[in-house]
């Protein structure tokens, strides 16, 4: 069977808050010009939003410049920010500190950033954006000058053994002038540009977060409708960077997350059993007492900053987004810069699609960019992260002097490292006794991924693929004890032996996977690499 070809001027491959962004500017100048384009959002979760995860805190600047009456237009922004608290930990207490700047909330709501995206696509919708959900982009399509002219959406119903089941459907083809990759953190079609293209010459390596986050209808006696906490400190050590929220959002419900940078360097480190032991503290724990845990998910987060922005652009297509990395972390924020980035990318796309024939480098964009809010916002910034790796109190008093002497105009910048690079042989690190779950307030891994009503096609090959199938025993159990089984949140990989407790192998259930790319980037000798599986499958977030 052929593959359908569909023809498009501008084909967007993800429909999260930047390619949503980017396909509604489009059309919105299209309107403005009166210069028709056709325009495609492909999505591989089963619905806009299935596969969105964010604290969330959303600093409105990029969606007031986007669809200033969007109050009218009843976006799902419902609780502002009321008050902000900054607590340090120890095992037994917390010690608030002053809220730094960038952190302070006030103009800001805490939303579901899935319903967001779930909203701006039906203004997309209304401005006549064509958007495909449950279609999984697997491949990037090149001419025969080797530009990008679209991307292909996997086939459906081939085994696990490779071969073509009753149900097989081949992928369709969506080819466009110009084709915008916003696949979020860790994109499998972007990682294969930025290598195709040399996109990261120059630059510092990206460096990630895991995120992990469950959303709690807790006791109304302990709710307070837009109270902001942070954490930093216990569990974690001080050389491990990492904090929490809590975010009290609307209907007594609360947001609670965890975040561990992916530069830890203990491989018996646990994120999902550190922010689980994180909700037993007991400035913490009484706000879940009495509670109900309804919703749960995971995934990574850019943290490099200014210093790890790749090249943007290629023959054919561009990276906007969290696909480039424009997370500002001392924020704890990306959606306001990932709209804006692909915002600026659409306003410098329409003027390339305005002209006949192919797009080649759509150079305007890294050009306006620098000239925009978003560059000099990053670029102030740019030094707090990777103060960290000196250690919690190193950092913080770094990021002290950076933000309130030097204003971020430092003449110096840091530096980052891979993720990969820095775990610690097992044996030179110490091991870490994790409590059991209580199943009240603390919970395991496969309870969890129940709740994410994660979901993939059994048999179909896995999307969870090793370079080489030697190395998970012969390097990863050999050297690491195997982190693979912990730095995963959703129990993907496991070590099982046979009756004697011999013959070690690594089994991978793919089932279980939420998307959170973890593996593919914390893995020490990146052998594991995260290929999309059938379109639709994965996590179904509900208010995440």
């Amino acid at each position: 069977m052929q593959r359908e070809a569909m023809e498009y001027d501008a084909v967007i491959v993800g429909a999260g808050p930047a390619g949503l962004a980017a396909a509604i500017r489009l059309k919105q100048l299209s309107l403005e010009h009166g210069h028709e384009l056709s325009v495609c959002v492909i999505e591989k979760g089963s619905e806009v939003g299935a596969h969105i995860l964010s604290g969330a805190v959303l600093e409105p600047r990029a969606l007031n410049e986007l669809i200033p009456d969007w109050k009218e237009k009843g976006a799902p922004l419902n609780t502002p920010a009321a008050e902000d608290h900054f607590l340090f930990l120890t095992a037994t207490r917390a010690v608030r500190l002053p809220t730094p700047p960038q952190m302070r909330n006030h103009g800001n709501y805490i939303i579901s950033l899935g319903n967001l995206c779930r909203w701006l696509a039906t203004q997309a919708e209304e401005l006549g954006v064509e958007i495909y959900p449950g279609f999984a982009a697997a491949e990037v399509l090149y001419d025969d000058d080797g530009r990008v002219k679209g991307v292909a959406t996997g086939d459906m119903g081939i085994g696990k053994d490779g071969e073509k089941t009753a149900n097989y459907q081949p992928g369709v083809e969506l080819h466009g002038r110009l084709t915008l990759f916003a696949e979020g953190a860790r994109g499998s079609l972007t990682k294969t540009l930025v290598e195709r293209f040399g996109l990261r010459a120059g630059v510092d390596p990206q460096t990630y977060g895991i995120g992990i986050k469950e959303l709690w209808e807790v006791d109304p006696a302990k709710h307070q409708q837009g109270k902001i906490v942070h954490t930093v400190g216990w569990p974690l050590d001080r050389s491990t960077y990492g904090g929490s929220f809590l975010y009290h959002i609307e209907n007594n419900q609360v947001a609670v997350g965890f975040v561990v940078g992916l530069d830890y360097s203990n491989p018996h480190l646990s994120p999902f059993e550190e922010f689980q032991r994180f909700k037993t503290h007991p400035a913490i724990r009484p706000t879940f007492e009495g509670g109900r845990r309804v919703a749960y998910g995971a995934r990574a987060l850019n943290e490099g900053g200014f210093q790890s922005i790749p090249k943007l652009v290629f023959p054919g297509g561009a990276l906007i987004g969290c696909a480039a990395g424009f997370l500002n972390v001392p924020k704890i924020k990306g959606t306001h810069t990932a709209m804006k980035s692909a915002m600026v990318a659409a306003e410098a796309a329409f003027e390339a699609l305005r002209g006949d024939g192919a797009v080649g480098e759509l150079t305007a964009y890294p050009e306006r960019l620098k000239q925009s809010w978003l560059w000099e916002e990053l670029k102030r910034v740019r030094n707090i992260r990777p103060s960290f790796q000196r250690g919690l109190w190193a950092g913080l008093a770094y990021s002290a002097i950076d933000t309130y002497v030097l204003r971020g105009r430092a003449p110096w910048t840091f530096h980052h490292h891979a993720d990969h690079t820095t775990l610690k042989k097992a044996s030179e690190a110490p091991k870490i006794e994790y409590p059991k779950p209580d199943g009240k307030i603390t919970f395991d891994r496969l309870s969890s991924v129940f709740i994410s009503n994660t979901n993939h096609e059994e048999n179909q090959p896995s999307h969870l693929t090793l370079k080489d199938p030697k190395v998970p025993i012969a390097v990863n159990l050999a050297l690491y004890d195997a982190p693979e089984q912990r730095y995963c949140p959703a129990g993907v990989y496991e070590i099982v032996r046979d009756a004697s407790g011999e013959n070690p192998r690594l089994q991978i259930n793919a089932q279980n996977c939420v998307h959170c790319k973890t593996c593919d980037i914390k893995d020490p000798t990146q052998n594991i690499n995260w290929v999309v599986p059938e379109g639709g499958g994965g996590p179904n977030y509900p208010n995440m």
